[in-house]
């Protein structure tokens, strides 16, 4: 459920969209923030100026969470975003182990606003040589 102080930090989120848009990036933005709402960090995307394609706001704040956070406290952190996160984002805040994502707009009503990237899919062959594969990760996981 969302809160009003979630309502508080997803406008901060959407402020730094607009700084970001300010400068020539693409308008998204975040942060993360503790439960008792204060800001440990924010971002906003700065892809074009960065020249980087993953400089995602999402994508720099889980990154920051996994190195600079220990599990129990980002297990408390929550991401204010001013846009879901992308197929790409997503994975890696799951993986920072953040405790929840509050977004102002979904995915889908992005393509409402801005209709896909003009990007063909990537084509995907595999697997293979599983064997070889197999050998070299097999036991890593233990």
């Amino acid at each position: 459920m969302i809160t009003h102080d979630d309502h508080t930090l997803l406008r901060r989120a959407i402020a730094l969209a607009a700084k970001a848009k300010e400068g020539g990036d693409p308008p998204f933005g975040s942060l993360l923030a503790a439960p008792d709402g204060t800001v440990l960090a924010e971002e906003y995307n700065t892809t074009l100026t960065d020249r980087d394609i993953t400089a995602h706001p999402e994508l720099k704040l889980a990154r920051w969470a996994a190195r600079e956070l220990d599990a129990a406290t980002a297990a408390e952190t929550t991401m204010y975003t001013s846009c879901e996160p992308c197929g790409m984002c997503a994975p890696v805040i799951r993986l920072a182990g953040l405790r929840r994502v509050v977004f102002a707009l979904s995915g889908a009503q992005l393509l409402d606003i801005r209709p896909g990237s003009g990007k063909p899919p990537v084509p995907h062959d595999g697997p293979a040589l599983l064997d070889e594969v197999r050998a070299v990760v097999e036991g890593y996981y233990r």
